[in-house]
């Protein structure tokens, strides 16, 4: 058993940050570290890797939720129907990637654990803008890559305890971190996305017609968008959506999704409409 001083001094000595304690005894194992060689004109990785594409987020009173679609692609080839870009960063925050698909699910996990070593470290949780500004430092590292095309655009959002809102912030790929309000979407399809956002979004939304509003923007986008899938009815494959609000971050429902969809796809082919 340590003496009362040493253990003391455990935390004190400890690093907040995971990813820099990993910098500084297994550099080799930070995602930001891989690199392909010196960057040149005619370096282009981006071939190399499925890219996931299209995400959502968007608030309403009380919360905020976030939805992506679960195609993956590799130029014109889809190389996966059943990939999931959303993902609980801890129990009231959520992230999403579009970008180099396995550069952004190391990313997420590395955050993930960033934030959980983080508790562990400080015995509370970090705040809601620490985390995205952590979240900006990570992508920044990953420029190197990124100027290799194997770029990694986040989507952050969650629960603020302290103004009792829900929050969403977007970043860039020199690790700009920007606060949205409203709503956002990044991705391929996000030009369309937004576009259906700004349409079907207010400020009223309560939470079923929140995740309506973001089956609709992401079916929108796979309408226009090659590289983003829509709503599959034959497989049964539906939106990836979690939901943040005081009690924390949770998925919504296969079935929940299934019925929103066939109620999107019903009414748009009762509408008739070519485009």
């Amino acid at each position: 058993m340590l003496p009362d001083d040493a253990a003391a001094a455990v935390p004190r000595a400890a690093s907040t940050s995971f990813a820099d304690y990993l910098g500084v005894h297994h550099p080799g194992l930070l995602p930001s570290n891989r690199t392909l060689g010196p960057v040149t004109g005619s370096t282009d990785a981006s071939h190399l890797a499925p890219h996931a594409t299209t995400i959502v987020s968007l608030t309403f009173p009380g919360g905020v939720l976030m939805a992506g679609d679960r195609r993956a692609t590799m130029g014109n080839v889809i190389a996966s129907r059943h990939i999931e870009k959303v993902f609980p960063a801890d129990r009231s925050s959520v992230l999403g990637i579009a970008g180099s698909a396995g550069i952004g699910l190391d990313l997420t996990r590395l955050f993930q654990v960033e934030l959980e070593h983080y508790e562990k470290i400080e015995a509370t949780m970090m705040s809601l803008d620490g985390k995205a500004n952590r979240l900006a430092a990570m992508v920044r590292q990953n420029l190197p890559m990124a100027m290799q095309g194997l770029a990694v655009v986040p989507l952050f959002a969650g629960f603020d305890a302290d103004r009792h809102v829900g929050r969403l912030f977007s970043f860039d790929v020199t690790g700009g971190r920007y606060e949205e309000h409203e709503h956002h979407s990044v991705g391929s399809g996000s030009v369309f996305a937004r576009g259906a956002l700004k349409k079907l979004w207010n400020p009223r939304l309560d939470e079923a017609s929140a995740v309506r509003v973001a089956v609709e923007a992401l079916y929108d986008a796979a309408d226009d968008d090659s590289a983003t899938g829509g709503p599959d009815a034959v497989r049964s494959l539906w939106p990836v959506v979690y939901v943040v609000d005081a009690a924390g971050a949770r998925r919504v429902p296969e079935r929940e999704l299934e019925a929103v969809a066939h109620a999107i796809i019903d009414a748009r082919s009762a509408a008739g409409r070519e485009a």
